[in-house]
């Protein structure tokens, strides 16, 4: 519809994958299955800023040695980096200024099926230096940004975990699921609070996204079944 489309960000090459929206620049993070990572200034004339993962060598040092990235976020308490995922399990934090990989996330990965590696979602701790990772073999993992070590790993779902939200005060963390369930995780002990059943499977698949509202106390999901569901 023209009058609700404010602009259109054309460079990927294939799928989209991801979103992360920074309101101190008010800049823009994506991640796609072509392989890069792009940085963009949506309102400017020349929108994007910077590709990662690139051209061999010359944006990105790094090549596609990771994998196809699958998931991105600015740092909450550091927007002068940000974190990707990708389906090889590995999850890397860059400066946004030199394009250069800070440090490398590690849950010691032993090479096996890529399918138990992949990361669907990764997200950044609105105020601590931790990284949290949601993996298709079930398991949610959590990463101190400045060792880049894991902090905690844990079974969290019946199948694979799909998305994941912090609350804006950072005391809680929300996950969906292909079980069909959403669960709520007490941040401090990484105990499950909560769990509400909230959409039909389809096709193997149930929950694509969650999300919490910024200010009210409203969580919302999206899932295979065409519903998006708000709860109060």
């Amino acid at each position: 519809e023209p009058n609700v489309l404010a602009g259109t960000l054309i460079a990927h090459t294939d799928a989209v994958w991801d979103l992360a929206y920074s309101s101190v620049k008010n800049h823009l993070l994506s991640s796609s299955a072509d392989g890069t990572i792009r940085l963009w200034n949506p309102p400017e004339k020349m929108p994007c800023i910077c590709t990662y993962n690139g051209e061999r060598g010359r944006h990105f040092p790094v090549s596609l040695e990771h994998g196809i990235p699958t998931s991105v976020d600015f740092i909450g308490c550091d927007p002068a980096h940000m974190v990707a995922s990708f389906n090889t399990g590995s999850t890397v934090i860059y400066d946004l200024e030199t394009s250069q990989p800070v440090v490398m996330l590690s849950s010691q990965i032993e090479s096996g099926v890529q399918s138990n590696n992949h990361i669907n979602k990764v997200v950044s701790h609105p105020t601590l230096p931790v990284t949290i990772t949601a993996h298709e073999d079930r398991h949610i993992k959590f990463f101190d940004n400045k060792t880049g070590k894991m902090i905690h790993s844990m079974v969290a779902h019946l199948d694979a975990v799909t998305s994941l939200a912090v609350d804006p005060n950072g005391i809680y963390l929300m996950s969906g699921s292909h079980d069909c369930s959403i669960r709520l995780w007490n941040l401090d002990s990484k105990t499950c609070v909560q769990e509400i059943t909230a959409h039909r499977k389809k096709l193997d698949e149930s929950i694509y996204d969650v999300a919490f509202h910024p200010s009210k106390a409203y969580i919302a999901s999206a899932g295979a079944d065409a519903l998006a569901k708000v709860f109060v």
